[in-house]
């Protein structure tokens, strides 16, 4: 495996590109700003491919972005591309590997601490479903906030029980642009069993922590996945060799 130069993967003009839309009008990165990024790659996706293909290519980068990147409890890899001061914003790059079953996905009913959109890069798509807390009705829940503890910003710290009702279940297909607030509590999983690939533009955090719902009886210990350099190139290469139709169109 060959290494790039640093212009060609790590000062690549595709994330100056995104970082002139999201601060260039001297804004504070807000949810148009990831909304008009995110829509930037679903117009033209070659420039994100064309980035991705030279992260590949180069070893340091490929430590980096592993050794900040991670599986998460239910089956699908969180790779972190890019991280940014200033303007503040992340690129990352959410992959479910092809299965036999469809993936559970986001069990856990969560909000973020910052805003966020995605295109759906490769695959048939997302199904997402959101909640509201609610006095009667709904199913019951234990409420977590996750960045409370500060010996252990990872930690689900117990808040309280409450009960969570269905309040839409948005789909998002191949091409589509879905954008998220703090405020939406929500669960996402793949459409069906194909390789699904998001690429995620997020925005600043807006709050110290943020929620995470577990069934009564369900184990609030979810420990993230090693995710190593030979996991980075096998996935990054299976969203490349798929993502080649709908770079060329």
């Amino acid at each position: 495996m060959s290494t790039t130069s640093q212009n060609s993967a790590g000062d690549h003009r595709f994330p100056r590109g995104l970082a002139e839309i999201l601060g260039g009008d001297g804004a504070r990165t807000g949810l148009s700003h990831l909304e008009k990024a995110a829509w930037e790659i679903r117009v033209e996706p070659r420039p994100f491919v064309t980035w991705l293909t030279a992260l590949l290519e180069d070893d340091a980068k490929v430590a980096e972005i592993a050794g900040r990147s991670y599986w998460h409890p239910n089956g699908f890899a969180k790779l972190v591309l890019h991280t940014a001061a200033e303007p503040e914003f992340r690129i990352r790059l959410h992959v479910w590997p092809e299965s036999d079953v469809v993936s559970p996905g986001e069990s856990n009913p969560h909000s973020h601490r910052w805003e966020f959109a995605s295109h759906i890069l490769v695959g048939t798509g997302m199904h997402m479903v959101e909640f509201t807390e609610v006095t009667e009705g709904g199913k019951p829940f234990r409420r977590y906030r996750y960045g409370a503890d500060p010996a252990n910003p990872a930690a689900l710290v117990a808040a309280g029980e409450v009960r969570l009702r269905r309040t839409r279940s948005p789909h998002v297909v191949r091409g589509e642009v879905y954008s998220c607030d703090t405020d939406v509590v929500h669960t996402v999983r793949p459409i069906d069993a194909r390789l699904t690939a998001t690429v995620v533009i997020q925005g600043p955090r807006r709050t110290p922590t943020t929620v995470v719902y577990c069934e009564p009886g369900e184990s609030d210990d979810q420990p993230n996945g090693v995710l190593s350099e030979a996991d980075f190139r096998e996935l990054v290469t299976a969203v490349l060799a798929a993502s080649e139709p709908e770079a060329a169109s």
